[in-house]
């Protein structure tokens, strides 16, 4: 027995012990209470978990403190990285925006030795004569200047992609002309940089007008610039503040160069795959050594690289050369001379000093130049007959059809006999092209106006030449005089382009008037014209395969199960990359297989552009644009018309299809651009990711490219159905209750028995269908939900899906050079004012 002091140990309950709920009582423990409970123990189960624990107050507040202060030191640290001794040097690019304004003053007033600067390398920028390099060593920072003009339109917007700032001149009265506000509207819509805007002239003017000037011009930068400072640039003291303010200024972020890695080229040479020829000089293609500061991302040796205007190539290696632009220098060291040739025929580099090789590319991991897929001609050969479709033709054989046969006919017999709508389907020619109906429809329409089209462009010239036979009789003088005018006015117009805007004009007014109407022919038969179309008893909820009957084009273009999905991994890939040439370096790129137009482009003196692509961006597919018209053209623009593309660092011609901005499955084609509503462009180009900006332009006859649109990338879906609505109208001849007989919509009994199942509506918004054909020449009996009015009309929706066209052209010719004289702007014999 135990003793009587001892006592018995009496059971104690683990942590694993079932609690049970207590009673709801109505009362509310605070969370002082349950922690006082608790006192710092915590359960088991709470402690093998995740720790998600519900945070207190504080430690949100300071978690957010802590979130703020990294994104602020981030952006300090890039800001402060740029034009410093571990950053690419910081890019200004001066634009004149005004024919009375001289960029190549403002140059000439930052190099100046007023200004604090030392120029280090003059014409820095390969085949730029206007720019140089310049070392602050008061700020301690290091800049690249370089003058661009407006008059090469592809060259500004290269080089404005790239551009860290952009120095706009002003003229000290108008500001800017109207082909500076056109060259501000494409570089708004492509991504404006960080920017300063200064004019010279301003200390010339007398003091009390002084004020009054600038306040005029800052009204008029005010619609375009809002809360934007004007710099007067007269003095070396005013080039020292623009210089502080560029170095300080806060820079604006462009999605679609912070993705990717860029850079300018400094020094460019060019090594020909075969010997040279004196005779004839270097031809074929060749590597290209490209010397510039690494921008943005950093730059992978085997990622495909793109030249703006020239297209993809592929790296063989990349160097490190010594910096040409260094921030140690001081003023005591000798300055480095110009050299005017940075545009070398070289069979090897530069540089005394030894070239390090920073990496090389590996052929098995190098990206391929691959940009349609491999097509098949046998790809839709079989053999042998699949599970499935055994069980198809089975179940066929089991539903047998009923015919009228000849009496005695055996089946085999019977099996060749057609029924008489096979027989007319079997004469269509199902390999006509999409575009050969949509030319059958325009044809279709001219055929109308075609009569009155010739007499009206006869008529008014009868009239006028009556007019001028009696401005003859009355007073000889001023009718000599007024010939002798219209004659050299005559000289400059085109007369082939005359018409053609007209007939573009008709058409347009014609689709605005009587929106995608179409009349059937006389000569032909309906259901062969229209033979591609159907119809549809809900456009919105009726289904539509994306996968039926796809144009051949499809077979060469590639496509993602989710474009989306896949574009969010590559960019965070992107993002998450560390290996490469880095921000800031001075590297050379060895591109190989290079044609010698690239190199003549750089001699003629324009800048060079690369960017580094990201994978598949190399590889065709249907991409989608979303733009809107651009207030300056009201030409009307056709669907499938040639148009010139900026996508991004890319340059192309492309013929897209118009289609509505929607948010459904199937989506309605656009004939023309509207200019009251965003439109969805779809063509066949090179993949890119978005975020992008997009520029569309159409070239004239005489060379001039005008700008249409301006938008951004969409997506990119081969799977995007896009239907052409065409409408055919009748007249309702006899009107009942319920029911009315219409003609003019059809001109036989076998097109009416063929588009029976297709419902009707009416402008007065009745609905109905076909009932019977009356007669043999056109007239049916329709049934409707209420009585027809006399002045109402019979329509039929049919749609069928379009595709663009392939005309994707990567070489885009520039556009003819525009001329400022005295605040206008002209083209050769052509005032463009």
């Amino acid at each position: 027995m135990a003793a009587d002091g001892e006592k018995q140990q009496g059971h104690r309950p683990g942590i694993y012990k079932q609690k049970n709920k207590g009673h709801k009582h109505g009362k509310h423990r605070t969370k002082g209470e349950i922690e006082r409970e608790n006192k710092g123990r915590v359960s088991v189960t709470v402690l093998t978990k995740k720790q998600r624990k519900e945070q207190k107050k504080m430690d949100r507040r300071h978690k957010a403190n802590q979130l703020r202060k990294n994104k602020k030191d981030m952006v300090l640290t890039e800001k402060r990285r740029l034009g410093s001794r571990d950053g690419p040097p910081h890019l200004v690019v001066v634009v004149s925006l005004h024919a009375q304004a001289d960029a190549g003053a403002i140059t000439k007033l930052l190099r100046g030795e007023g200004a604090g600067g030392i120029v280090h390398h003059d014409r820095c920028i390969s085949g730029v004569s206007d720019s140089f390099g310049l070392i602050l060593p008061r700020f301690k920072q290091r800049f690249t200047f370089l003058s661009q003009s407006t008059a090469d339109m592809h060259s500004l917007l290269d080089v404005t992609k790239i551009a860290d700032s952009l120095v706009f001149v002003l003229d000290s009265t108008e500001g800017w002309d109207t082909y500076g506000d056109y060259c501000l509207s494409c570089l708004f819509a492509q991504g404006l940089p960080s920017y300063a805007l200064v004019c010279q002239g301003v200390s010339e003017l007398p003091v009390k007008k002084r004020v009054e000037s600038r306040r005029a011009l800052s009204k008029i930068t005010e619609a375009r610039f809002p809360d934007a400072r004007l710099f007067p640039l007269d003095s070396e003291q005013d080039a020292t503040l623009l210089l502080r303010h560029l170095g300080t200024q806060r820079q604006r972020k462009l999605g679609f160069r912070s993705k990717r890695s860029h850079l300018i080229a400094q020094h460019v040479t060019f090594t020909p795959n075969n010997p040279v020829d004196s005779t004839s000089g270097p031809t074929g293609l060749g590597t290209l050594c490209v010397s510039g500061y690494v921008r943005g991302r950093p730059l992978q040796v085997d990622r495909l690289v793109h030249i703006s205007g020239h297209g993809d190539f592929q790296l063989s290696q990349i160097d490190a050369p010594v910096d040409p632009l260094p921030l140690n220098l001081t003023v005591s060291r000798p300055l480095k001379p110009s050299k005017g040739g940075d545009v070398d025929m070289l069979d090897g580099g530069e540089n005394e000093a030894p070239v390090r090789v920073l990496m090389k590319a590996d052929p098995s991991n190098r990206e391929s130049l691959q940009a349609e897929a491999e097509v098949d001609p046998m790809d839709g050969e079989q053999t042998w007959p699949t599970e499935s479709e055994l069980l198809e033709a089975e179940e066929a054989r089991k539903k047998k059809r009923i015919m009228k046969v000849p009496k005695g006919t055996s089946d085999y017999q019977a099996t060749w006999i057609v029924d008489e709508g096979e027989e007319e389907n079997g004469d269509m020619d199902e390999e006509s092209s999409d575009d050969d109906d949509d030319d059958d429809d325009d044809m279709m329409d001219e055929a109308m106006d075609k009569e009155d089209g010739e007499t009206d462009s006869q008529d008014p010239g009868s009239c006028r030449d009556s007019e001028e036979e009696e401005e003859e009789e009355e007073e000889e003088v001023c009718s000599t005089e007024r010939v002798g005018a219209d004659q050299r006015y005559d000289e400059h117009m085109d007369e082939a382009a005359e018409e053609e805007g007209l007939k573009r004009y008709r058409e347009a007014r014609a689709n605005e008037m009587f929106p995608d109407e179409v009349d059937t022919p006389l000569d032909a038969p309906a259901r062969i014209r229209f033979q591609r179309y159907r119809g549809l008893k809900s456009f919105r909820s009726s289904p539509w395969d994306p996968m039926e009957n796809l144009p051949l084009d499809y077979s060469r273009i590639f496509q993602f199960q989710s474009f989306e999905r896949t574009r969010r991994r590559i960019m965070a890939e992107a993002a998450a990359e560390e290996d490469g040439a880095m921000d800031g370096w001075y590297v050379t790129l060895h591109i190989i297989d290079v044609p010698f137009s690239v190199m003549e482009s750089v001699q003629s003196g324009k800048p060079l552009v690369l960017v580094s692509l990201l994978p598949h961006e190399q590889k065709m597919s249907v991409m989608h644009v979303l733009v809107r018209r651009h207030p300056s053209n009201t030409e009307p623009i056709k669907s499938k018309e040639e148009l010139v593309f900026h996508c991004g660092f890319r340059r192309f011609r492309a013929s897209p299809v118009f289609s509505q901005h929607t948010s459904a499955d199937k989506h309605k084609m656009e004939r023309f651009l509207r200019p009251d509503a965003p439109t969805v462009v779809s063509l066949y180009a090179p993949i890119t990711f978005s975020p992008a900006g997009v520029l569309l332009f159409k070239q004239r006859n005489d060379g001039i490219q005008d700008l249409v649109a301006t938008g951004s990338l969409l997506s990119c879906d081969p799977q995007r159905v896009v239907l052409k609505r065409i409408v055919l109208s009748g007249h309702p001849f006899k009107i009942n209750r319920r029911s009315a007989v219409v003609r003019y919509m059809f001109f036989n009994r076998d097109d009416i028995m063929w588009f029976k199942p297709v419902e009707l509506r009416t402008k007065w918004g009745r609905r109905g269908h076909i009932k019977e054909a009356l007669g043999t020449h056109g007239h049916m009996k329709c049934v409707f939900d209420n009585q027809l009015r006399s002045q109402d009309t019979v329509l039929m929706n049919l749609y069928k899906r379009v595709y663009p066209r392939w005309t994707y052209d990567p070489y885009v010719p520039a556009p003819l050079t525009w001329v400022k004289k005295e605040g206008t702007v002209e083209m050769e014999d052509l005032d463009m004012e």
